[in-house]
């Protein structure tokens, strides 16, 4: 009967030491500070740890005797790719990346589409902070799951909402309610009164037609938000909310179309729609186009986000333009200078007029 080896056990810094009859502070600037360390001596260590299979110091555990990692993590409750193929995130990504170089610092994509796996994800990450995307639906867990985790790291975290509010929570985001009045008020201006709301989602599953109980009881807080700042605009300029039919898509081509489809079967359609996302209104603009609707002559489209393309579509489109990149830098300088205090910073949006809006026909 053959025995059974026990496993060799790895070779620590103090084993190379040791063995090149070094002191363990010498041993250590050999591999972290060599220009402090003369010739013969590196050599001395280096052939040392060669013959143990020592790989050189955990940098964990250089890490976390500094105190501090050098890099911010960038956490989400959605797969990874969302980083990187939504338009707005890549955006905010430029603005986070650009802070965090200014100021030296690395940065740790942490994205999961389960609870297991995001919980594994959030407390195995090697970061200073977390600056969570706090996106709500497409089948991904809560936000309120990814706040939980993060505060178990006992970490700074900010909270960019997107779709989400949690009021206890430190938070960098936009007046969608004001954003949305100053849209309504930019078309009612023109002389618009017959308007039709391309919505964003309003509850987790369902498109189409939005009732007004529906809308009231939003699962999707900026949804909310910006539907009532359109309500509130208009109805200054004495127009019937009730009356105004709001379409619930889920910012994507499929269901854009669809809602479309409905609106102007209408023997009486809107003159301007009111689109709360530019990807939802450069849909838009795709299938006037095809069905020979002309914007602005016939039909005026307003979006809201100002993504890069929304000012190269044809025609140009006016928007909401949120200050995307800045909320990116403002986000990781709220990490940097994180004092324990709660702060909420609500950041200004602008009307930027340009070729999709115009007067009503007569």
């Amino acid at each position: 009967m053959s025995e059974v080896k026990a496993p060799q056990k790895a070779a620590r810094l103090v084993d190379v030491a040791e063995a090149a009859g070094v002191s363990r502070g010498t041993a250590s600037n050999v591999f972290s500070h060599p220009e402090l360390v003369r010739e013969e001596v590196r050599e001395r260590v280096q052939a040392a740890a060669r013959k143990l299979g020592y790989r050189g110091p955990d940098p964990k555990g250089r890490l976390l005797r500094a105190g501090k990692v050098g890099s911010i993590g960038i956490a989400t409750a959605r797969p990874v790719s969302y980083f990187f193929e939504d338009p707005f995130a890549r955006v905010l990504m430029s603005g986070i990346s650009s802070a965090c170089d200014e100021n030296g610092e690395g940065i740790s994509l942490v994205a999961a589409s389960s609870d297991a796996k995001l919980a594994e994800n959030i407390r195995g990450a090697l970061v200073d902070g977390f600056i969570l995307f706090c996106v709500r639906g497409g089948g991904s867990p809560e936000p309120s799951k990814l706040i939980e985790l993060t505060r178990e790291r006992q970490l700074p975290f900010v909270a960019l909402e997107l779709g989400f509010s949690d009021d206890t929570v430190s938070s960098i985001g936009i007046d969608n309610f004001e954003g949305a009045r100053l849209a309504a008020r930019h078309l009612a201006e023109l002389g618009h009164r017959r308007f039709a709301v391309l919505s964003l989602q309003i509850m987790e599953e369902g498109i189409g037609p939005a009732s007004a109980e529906r809308i009231e009881n939003a699962v999707y807080a900026d949804t909310r938000k910006r539907i009532r700042g359109y309500f509130a605009a208009l109805s200054e300029f004495g127009i019937d909310t009730t009356k105004i039919p709001v379409y619930e898509t889920r910012a994507d081509e499929a269901s854009t179309r669809a809602n479309l489809e409905r609106i102007f079967a209408s023997d009486e359609p809107p003159t301007a729609i009111l689109a709360m996302s530019d990807r939802v209104a450069l849909a838009a603009l795709a299938w006037f186009k095809e069905h020979d609707i002309r914007v602005p002559q016939d039909v005026s489209v307003i979006g809201f986000d100002g993504i890069p393309g929304s000012e190269a579509s044809d025609p140009p489109l006016t928007t909401i333009a949120q200050p995307i990149a800045e909320i990116g830098r403002r986000a990781v300088q709220a990490i940097l200078d994180y004092d324990g205090t709660l702060r909420r910073q609500t950041i200004d949006v602008e009307l930027v007029v340009r070729g999709s809006t115009a007067e009503p026909r007569s």
